[in-house]
């Protein structure tokens, strides 16, 4: 049985109250619009744990002006009957003024992990993820937390927050789950026509042109970077950043590397995809 809370404190003693019957705690932060990808995380977290919470809150600190804040997809009957059909045993939905209520005026800030890519595009954006997501890990306390590789600096950078500030949370990256021809899940994939659809696998022609290159044994980082960049430019009206960067650092190697991130953030009209691939690390997309 899947119980959902609303209140904070509601959320707490449930993670508490688990913990206190001897259950390990996983814990699988959400904004909504479940998909594959989502729920492959809560698989995840039922393997490492006895406990499984998902928490459902469009977050409005990680939208900048003229973002999709307003209409980023939500329904939240489809999201807790997808819960509910894998054995989540907790769901946590707050509303926005009980994460931050009247006066609110605290936000964790990481620093170098977070100023290239996204941190280019979106300046303000891991502000309000890290903001969000140490309150979530504060709630839940000691657990297991489940992201998506998919948003892979944003899954570094929790880390990071989690090692730098003592939180007892093992923050884990799942792998991509990707639709049979390639493209990443995500929740904005549903923003797409037809038409825009079918472009949508540039981002995925780049990066497999990238990984094949390095299996083929290419290591120049700028060669990799313009092969996927190739693919991208063609498929997409506006492209933000293709980077070949270090997978632990998120910045340009220095020497000849031995794992490499390819990682791409683009636009088709106005909906924005970022996907990404580690050479020597993933399989081909």
């Amino acid at each position: 049985m899947t119980t959902v809370v609303r209140k904070p404190a509601e959320f707490r003693r449930a993670c508490d109250d688990a913990r206190a019957d001897a259950r390990s705690v996983g814990l699988v932060p959400t904004m909504g619009a479940l998909h594959d990808g989502h729920l492959s995380l809560v698989e995840a977290a039922k393997i490492r744990t006895d406990f499984v919470a998902v928490t459902i809150f469009v977050n409005p600190l990680q939208f900048g002006a003229g973002e999709d804040l307003d209409r980023y997809p939500r329904n939240f009957e489809d999201d807790l009957a997808g819960c509910r059909k894998r054995g989540v045993d907790l769901v946590f939905a707050p509303a926005p003024n009980a994460m931050y209520p009247a006066q609110f005026q605290t936000n964790v800030s990481i620093g170098d992990l977070a100023t290239p890519l996204e941190g280019e595009c979106r300046p303000a954006h891991f502000d309000g993820v890290t903001t969000v997501v140490a309150k979530l890990f504060n709630l839940t306390g000691p657990c297991t937390a489940m992201f998506g590789r998919k948003d892979y600096q944003q899954w570094k950078i929790l880390a990071r927050m989690a090692r730098d500030l003592d939180m007892p949370v093992e923050v884990v990256g799942c792998p991509i789950v990707r639709e049979l021809d390639g493209l990443a899940l995500s929740s904005r994939n549903r923003y797409l026509s037809d038409t825009e659809r079918a472009r949508a696998l540039g981002i995925v022609s780049g990066l497999r042109a990238a990984h094949d290159a390095w299996a083929e044994g290419e290591r120049h980082p700028d060669a990799l970077r313009s092969l996927a960049a190739k693919q991208v430019q063609a498929g997409f009206d506006r492209v933000d950043y293709v980077a070949a960067v270090d997978p632990d650092t998120l910045v340009p190697p220095t020497e000849a590397p031995s794992g490499l991130l390819i990682a791409v953030a683009a636009h088709l009209g106005t909906t924005r995809l970022i996907d990404n691939v580690v050479l020597g690390a993933d399989p081909r997309p």
